[in-house]
């Protein structure tokens, strides 16, 4: 049977941290539940003397049902100089009412003389006393030795003093801490061992910070060293540079190692509960991210694809759905007729492979990408794309006219920007105009206005991004551009592109496709 894992997440608090995150009450509350769906062990809700919002959340949980995951208070070991008994953030981590308890403490002595300004006896006290004290209240206490492999290298007799006193206090884990981030996975390891070595019944976590780019590294290191509790943050989002990434941690454990981390059966689900914590951290999930990014499991040359398309392992370390991901072919100037094969197959188009429509519609997608077209990121426009070389796509509404106006009147008033559109849909003309933020706001506004009596499913219809890119930055203001939009119905989300020396014409591009997929989609689904 394959040894246990333990799987220990701080995104509600550490990950909280991260420049750029706010996460609401109920945000928290969301990502426990899904956290405990998961089967994640442990979830840190926060330091309960901290600040208002994390008391409120150890006292709205117990509403909450979990089924397997244990909510973890965070604090600190009692203030120097101090009965443990008349310290108010240990009250406080009591009042939370949690099964688990996690106490920092200082373990580099550089810290305990310069930033508590104690002695090194005291912090000793400091550790047993607040350890000793809350294991009378609680069923398990966990200490966090901050700052510990820093801490070793500069006096590792006081180090191990630190961890022996938590551990003769009573702490049911002792974490070894990179709180700098600044170790490489050979001293983790060389380290962990070494505090193995001295307490063989002690069982111990690690916890890494990712200052230089090896805490999925350092955390699987220590775990080969005698680590069983594995501390991380989902995406891996944290302070500086962020906390050991879980969503890389996970599968390596479990995929690679043999270790049981979470049921097997909720591995599938790791790709969907990255991009649950990015959107509500409101922290993109970046494309390139291992297991679950967007090009996780992306092809771009035509050798790469058509060798994975024989035999996917020739170019995928794993099987993508295994983490819930997917694998994906893009179409690109450095793309051959596999990759598009793949895609035509993906949306639905049998065609042989000595076709001669085929070949065309390589070349002309080359063409287009040689122009300043970019379909790895507007993948809409590509289905609409080849859908039209087989004409696949029918005509939706004819474009007559647009114009846009753009005016200002005075210094201290902002521009109006107006749109008008004139366009037909089945022989019946609009002539619709609409006022925006800007000129692409007003355009799309007065595009679905003229449409959306025709196609009343464009109001569920939004954008939710604009991109504009140079393409050739030499032709100065003659240059194209290529405009990137994303849109959503809060069923799907899609980009689509359009490029032109002229930014609105290039805008009107993109966004017709988007309309134009957003309809043909749903009928597709609708069975029209």
């Amino acid at each position: 049977m394959a040894e246990k894992i333990y799987t220990y997440d701080t995104t509600l608090r550490d990950g909280s941290q991260a420049e750029g995150v706010n996460f609401s009450l109920e945000d928290k509350l969301r990502i426990a539940q899904k956290l405990d769906e998961f089967g994640i062990d442990y979830i840190e809700g926060g330091w309960p003397y901290a600040n208002p919002k994390d008391n409120l959340f150890f006292q709205k949980i117990k509403e909450v049902k979990i089924n397997h995951s244990k909510i973890v208070a965070f604090g600190a070991t009692r203030k120097p100089g101090k009965k443990v008994e008349e310290d108010r953030q240990i009250e406080a981590l009591i009042r939370a009412e949690v099964p688990v308890i996690t106490l920092f403490g200082k373990s580099w002595d550089l810290h305990v003389t310069e930033a508590l300004k104690t002695t090194l006896e005291e912090n000793l006290s400091m550790v047993y006393e607040s350890v000793e004290f809350l294991k009378k209240h609680v069923d398990e206490v966990i200490f966090d030795a901050e700052h510990f492999f820093d801490g070793y290298r500069s006096n590792p007799e006081y180090a191990l003093e630190v961890v022996r006193a938590a551990y003769e206090g009573g702490a049911d884990w002792v974490v070894l801490c990179d709180t700098n981030g600044g170790k490489l996975p050979h001293e983790v390891y060389e380290i962990t061992t070494e505090v193995r070595k001295k307490f063989p019944n002690l069982k111990l976590g690690i916890h890494a910070h990712n200052d230089s780019e090896t805490a999925v590294a350092n955390s699987l290191m220590a775990v080969l060293a005698g680590a069983r509790q594995v501390h991380g943050t989902i995406n891996g989002i944290g302070e500086r540079t962020g906390n050991a990434n879980l969503c890389s941690i996970i599968p390596n454990l479990q995929l690679k190692m043999g270790y049981e981390v979470i049921p097997p059966e909720n591995m599938s689900k790791l790709t969907e509960l990255a991009r649950f914590v990015a959107e509500l951290s409101n922290m993109p999930l970046p494309r390139n991210m291992p297991y679950v990014g967007e090009s996780a499991f992306a092809h771009k040359g035509g050798v790469h694809a058509s060798a994975v398309m024989k035999k996917t392992m020739t170019y995928e370390h794993i099987d993508p759905r295994l983490v819930g991901n997917r694998r994906k072919i893009t179409v690109s100037d450095l793309a051959g007729k596999s990759n598009l094969l793949y895609k035509l197959r993906e949306f639905g188009i049998e065609v042989s492979e000595k076709s001669p429509e085929l070949l065309k519609l390589v070349e002309k997608i080359k063409h287009l990408e040689s122009e300043g077209y970019h379909f790895e990121a507007a993948e809409a426009s590509l289905e609409l794309l080849c859908k039209r070389h087989f004409g696949l796509v029918k005509d939706y509404f004819e474009l007559e006219a647009y114009r846009v106006l753009i005016a200002k009147r005075g210094t201290d008033n902002l521009p109006i920007s107006e749109a008008t559109v004139r366009l037909s849909v089945g022989g019946v003309q609009e002539h619709t105009a609409a006022l925006g933020n800007g000129p692409v706001s007003a355009l799309d506004r007065a595009l679905r206005k003229a449409l959306e009596e025709f196609y009343p499913n464009l109001k569920e219809m939004q954008l939710v991004d604009y991109k504009v890119r140079i393409i050739n930055e030499s032709a100065g203001t003659s240059a194209r551009v290529r405009v990137l939009i994303e849109s959503s119905d809060h069923k799907r989300k899609w980009g689509t592109v359009g490029v032109s020396e002229n930014v609105i014409e290039a805008s009107w591009i993109a966004l017709t496709d988007a309309i134009v997929y957003k309809l043909m989609k749903d009928e597709e689904e609708d069975g029209v």
